[in-house]
């Protein structure tokens, strides 16, 4: 028997999926299972327009890989919601990808929020980003590998 049908994935909950698939979310995978990526930010547009609700301590997820193969449960353990502006260092730090300021943070992510494929997932594409553009901090642990 193989660890993952010892160690089967819950298939009723909700997939994290970072980025789109490809090189950039294969990365990410890698920085979450070696412990170094624990956080992640999203827009709040993002959940509204998706209808989809805020995550909560204690939410479970399954990280998906970019074959949609789930390779291990998250557990949600702290969530805020902010002001662009209020993003810290710390935040940068726990996002694991190599910024280690809020301002190199906030450069990276503002590429990311700019690109046309991500504002080509939304009703208004033009919508502004600037100080005050809320923004949802989730950190969170992995609590199970296959």
């Amino acid at each position: 028997m193989d660890d993952e049908e010892r160690f089967p994935l819950p298939a009723d909950l909700p997939k994290a999926e970072f980025m789109m698939p490809g090189p950039e979310r294969d990365r990410l995978v890698g920085l979450i299972l070696d412990g170094v990526k624990t956080a992640t930010a999203t827009l709040l547009i993002d959940y509204q327009e998706c209808g989809d609700p805020l995550p909560q301590v204690g939410d479970r997820s399954v990280l998906m890989d970019s074959d949609d193969q789930g390779v291990a449960v998250l557990v949600t353990t702290a969530v805020d919601v902010v002001r662009l502006c209020d993003v810290t260092d710390r935040q940068a730090i726990d996002e694991g990808e190599g910024d280690v300021t809020a301002a190199e943070w906030r450069r990276t992510h503002e590429t990311f929020w700019n690109s046309p494929d991500y504002r080509a997932c939304f009703v208004d594409t033009d919508f502004p980003i600037d100080d005050d553009t809320p923004v949802v901090l989730e950190h969170f642990k992995v609590t199970r590998l296959p």
